[in-house]
């Protein structure tokens, strides 16, 4: 395919503005697949994606489509997801791309994930061709979908294109537009062979799939090629591209996007953003810039229900990171669950999705400790410590002080929901940094601690309005707190799975929480049992758990007191030997309960 015929774009919105239904016209009109291999968002593959209705992993699909002036161009269409947890993943497409279509639905107009997108876009110097989708519903209004493009992202969009995903009216058009106003790539075809390496997952037959967006030169199958990152070298086995479905190719060209096979099983050789070039040619070669690495702001703890699904947990979280290169992890081990997974995330839903797939592709039950974010820990001896699990804190009289991080927040809504939201961030330590308007909506930037929106802030920000403000946070750096770790004994011992770190104004809540829901998840014992939560030697809140108690007075009948008095006094010296020697058992879905008092 000649280069100046190569169209390379990905599809950016908020989430929910059909991204994907729009990919699904795109391919149904360019001939990608019949009409009875498609089905509603097709290049959602995960079942779990189909599920929950959200793109998780970016695709991507080559299209030849014949323009009105009857040259044939090639498509490559990266489909992206819309969650602010997913950023990375768009982040990393809008790397193998030229251009960009931002979309806007024309029901609900800007969003904040739009502007979140549209920045990342700017960031890449993509040229950016804004687009209203759900034209054909009654509610949609274009007139005012345009000036708030206008307004909020800052582009021209008086001549933007107007489609509808579900119908495919203005599909041809938005095509036509495609091939005529987003530029082609500028690699040199003559150049030694240097590919960026977009994404790469693991295939149970085929090893490792490795997406690269060729930059110079040419791959052919055969050639002996060299990963920059790591020195490691492999031979092109097989090579291709997605329709979506996968199609053998002898080469990719200058500016094409495709999946090159080497039959590579260990995934320590491959990673995300490195610079792939012939291992004869491309020895001097400059790399290419790669991608910012993905900073983890949520930690959380995954343990194998049962002690021997460890190295299968260890194989799937290997696995699952070739596919998500923002999702971190470390060994650990915990003397009441064993050995389990230190994991890093982006956010919530993040969490969520990786502790989903393991439970699915892999089989695994699993326990997920209280979620965290990382703290900075600055010692008096003048040493740094970063925080990432409350086990770790440092004994206190060591802290000289702790910083936390915090966030850049944008909500939009309409302004009628602002009182409630101003409201729920005042609670939440939040500090007001600008209002703004367009329109009848209301654009609020708090700065916020990370700590106090990743459980449920964002649920709580749907609720209070209905459904209609949309919500994207930045990290912004980290700030001095007054921070504190609660811990929670169990019949005066330490239970560090569920020890956490607050702020000290939420920490008597919290703890009180705590305790409470695990009165109602031990078992009773045979001796009284106490919870309690505490910051250091003081107790900030208490629940008991009853003994059993067996009627030991049952078989006197009568006669002399002393005769009863003598058994109960008999069960009490029991009682007291056993508190002193017993062992409290908690079991495993006490864990997994009491953790879930936080979500």
């Amino acid at each position: 395919m000649n280069q100046k015929n190569i169209r390379n774009f990905a599809i950016v919105a908020h989430i929910d503005h059909g991204k994907s239904t729009l990919s699904d016209r795109l391919i149904e009109f360019t001939g990608g697949l019949q009409s009875r291999e498609m089905k509603a968002q097709v290049l959602d593959s995960m079942d779990i994606e189909r599920e929950r209705g959200i793109t998780i992993k970016a695709q991507t699909v080559r299209l030849n489509y014949t323009a009105k002036d009857g040259q044939v161009y090639q498509l490559n269409l990266m489909d992206t997801p819309g969650h602010v947890d997913f950023s990375y993943e768009v982040s990393r497409s809008l790397a193998a791309c030229e251009g960009a279509l931002i979309l806007v639905d024309a029901t609900q107009g800007v969003q904040a994930q739009t502007l979140a997108n549209a920045y990342l876009a700017l960031d890449n110097d993509l040229e950016m061709l804004p687009v209203l989708n759900k034209i054909d519903l009654p509610s949609s209004d274009v007139d005012a979908a345009r000036a708030q493009i206008a307004d909020v992202i800052g582009l021209d969009a008086k001549n933007a294109m107007c489609v509808s995903g579900k119908t495919g009216a203005g599909v041809p058009e938005l095509l036509e537009e495609i091939v005529h106003k987003l530029p082609a790539p500028d690699g040199d075809e003559n150049a030694p062979a240097r590919a960026l390496l977009v994404d790469s997952w693991y295939d149970s037959y085929l090893g490792v799939v490795i997406l690269v967006r060729v930059v110079d030169g040419a791959l052919t199958r055969g050639q002996k090629i060299r990963f920059m990152a790591t020195g490691a070298e492999y031979v092109v086995e097989k090579i291709g591209y997605f329709t979506p479905k996968m199609v053998d190719a002898d080469s990719l060209g200058t500016g094409e996007i495709g999946f090159i096979i080497t039959g590579m099983k260990t995934i320590h050789d491959c990673r995300v953003g490195d610079t792939i070039v012939d291992a004869r040619t491309g020895v001097g070669a400059a790399p290419l810039p790669g991608f910012k690495p993905s900073v983890p702001v949520v930690f959380s703890s995954f343990f194998p229900m049962a002690a021997d699904d460890y190295p299968a947990l260890r194989d799937g979280a290997e696995k699952l990171a070739l596919n998500d290169a923002s999702f971190v992890f470390t060994t650990e081990k915990s003397s009441a669950l064993g050995f389990g997974l230190r994991c890093g995330f982006l956010g919530l839903l993040h969490m969520e999705i990786i502790s989903e797939r393991l439970r699915r592709e892999f089989n695994l039950n699993l326990i997920s400790t209280v979620p965290s974010v990382l703290y900075k820990v600055y010692l008096r001896d003048g040493s740094e410590l970063d925080l990432e699990n409350p086990a770790d804190m440092p004994d206190v009289t060591k802290i000289a002080s702790i910083e936390e991080p915090w966030v850049r927040a944008t909500i939009m809504m309409p302004d009628k929901y602002m009182g409630g939201i101003m409201s729920l961030c005042a609670a939440r330590r939040g500090i007001q940094e600008n209002i703004s308007y367009v329109g009848n909506r209301a654009v609020l930037v708090y700065q916020l601690p990370l700590a106090e929106i990743v459980f449920d802030f964002y649920d709580r920000v749907k609720s209070l309005s209905s459904g209609y403000a949309s919500f994207d946070y930045v990290v912004h750096g980290y700030r001095p707190s007054d921070l504190v770790k609660v811990s929670i004994l169990v019949n005066d011992e330490n239970v560090e799975p569920l020890s956490f770190i607050c702020h000290r104004s939420g920490a008597e809540k919290r703890g009180r929480q705590i305790v409470e829901k695990l009165k109602d998840l031990i078992p009773r014992h045979q001796f009284k049992i106490p919870l309690q939560a505490a910051i250091g030697g003081k107790i900030i809140a208490r629940e008991t758990i009853a003994a059993y108690r067996k009627d030991v007075t049952a078989k006197c009948y009568g006669g002399d007191i002393t005769r009863k008095r003598k058994l109960l006094e008999k069960q009490k010296e029991g009682k007291k030997r056993m508190r002193t020697f017993g062992n409290v058992e908690i079991p495993q879905s006490a864990f997994i309960n009491a953790l879930k008092v936080s979500d």
